[in-house]
């Protein structure tokens, strides 16, 4: 049976469309302000969801998401209260949802008992930033007898042959950093990245997706133009720290989100 995340590829390939990936940390700022945004964001055009699982020393964020994970251990956040919200939000969307979550969190709960009790709330796959593939046999054995699909991080500075050992572990899509450095920073350099993006395509058999320092409509209608997916974090992080104070909260955040895909569909319609 083919996942979540191999049909809303495989459908917007169909549609002639790319991913937009929207990042999103759990319980910022608060569990029920995150599952209202899920439903929100895929109302707004989001394809997939990835949920951030706070943690005290996320090495690969920059001080938005950072900032955004300390909102969220206040706010009493963990692996025991966001997968009970992922189960209800599986009463609601279909939607597929990635936990993008640092390896202690794994290692403290349990890596079978994370995986068993990830896919059983409906969790679809997960991106483990501090574990590379060859580094991740303990998790490898659980997430596949579990169903759940590992989606690895690929830096631009990987040799041709780290490019093709990532590209052929990876499931779902291979996540392709856009640039060295931290989540937030600014992207600078498209030609660069689509460059990149073709040496990894030219060894993937599944769908290549960018992130880091897509921050604007005009971002990820050009990381559009170069891959299947876009991932924006930060911007829509940015969106929830400065409207959490507000009742339309969710709806000013769903309507950046909206900006994006429209922006996306705008400029694949133009090269058609």
């Amino acid at each position: 049976m083919t996942s979540r995340l191999d049909r809303t590829f495989a459908r917007l390939r169909q549609d002639g469309e790319q991913a937009v990936i929207a990042y999103v940390m759990a319980g910022d700022p608060s569990l029920g302000e995150t599952e209202k945004l899920v439903v929100e964001l895929e109302r707004a055009g989001a394809d997939i969801i990835e949920l951030g699982v706070p943690f005290s020393d996320p090495i690969a964020d920059g001080p938005v998401i950072q900032q955004a994970a300390a909102r969220a251990l206040r706010s009493g956040t963990s692996v025991r209260t966001i997968l009970p919200m992922v189960e209800r939000l599986r009463s609601k969307t279909q939607i597929p949802l990635v936990l993008m979550v640092y390896y202690n969190n794994i290692h403290a709960f349990g890596p079978e008992r994370f995986c068993r009790e990830s896919a059983k709330a409906g969790v679809d796959g997960l991106i483990v930033p501090d574990m590379p593939p060859d580094e991740a046999g303990p998790l490898k054995k659980p997430a596949a007898s579990a169903g759940l699909q590992l989606i690895y991080l690929l830096a631009p500075t990987s040799t041709a042959e780290r490019r093709s050992f990532v590209a052929r572990q990876s499931e779902g899509f291979v996540y392709c950093v856009s640039l060295t450095g931290i989540t937030g920073a600014k992207l600078r350099n498209v030609a660069d990245v689509g460059k990149n993006v073709e040496k990894i395509k030219k060894v993937a058999k599944i769908p290549v997706a960018v992130g880091f320092g897509v921050a604007t409509p005009e971002d990820a209608a050009n990381v559009a133009a170069i891959a299947d997916g876009v991932i924006v974090g930060s911007a829509i992080v940015k969106q929830i720290a400065a409207h959490q104070q507000e009742p339309g909260m969710v709806k000013q955040v769903g309507e950046f989100v909206r900006s994006l895909k429209t922006a996306m569909r705008a400029a694949q319609t133009k090269t058609r």
